[in-house]
């Protein structure tokens, strides 16, 4: 079984331009992640976090994904011009 992972635009700059500074490919910040999730998974408040995590990106942007601290997003508009979540590189 193949897994692929689709990542809105506002989700996808900040991989790329992480992997960007350190010179890797976007699927090995991804692998990375997933990495460090999984050696916690165990852990009952990640894994919480995980049903949580599923349960709210129906209708909101991760912190760290472009323009997520947009009001307009909050409020179900389109952003007036991307920007670079505080939360991310």
């Amino acid at each position: 079984m193949n897994i692929k992972l689709h990542l809105d635009e506002a989700e996808s700059e900040p991989v790329l331009r992480l992997a960007e500074i350190l010179q890797v490919k976007p699927e090995d910040v991804l692998y990375a992640a997933l990495d460090r999730l999984m050696l916690h998974a165990r852990d009952v408040d990640v894994q919480h976090e995980i049903i949580q995590t599923q349960q709210s990106r129906a209708n909101n942007l991760p912190l760290w994904a472009d323009t997520a601290g947009s009001v307009h997003n909050y409020e179900g508009m389109a952003p007036c011009e991307p920007e670079k979540s505080k939360y991310s590189v």
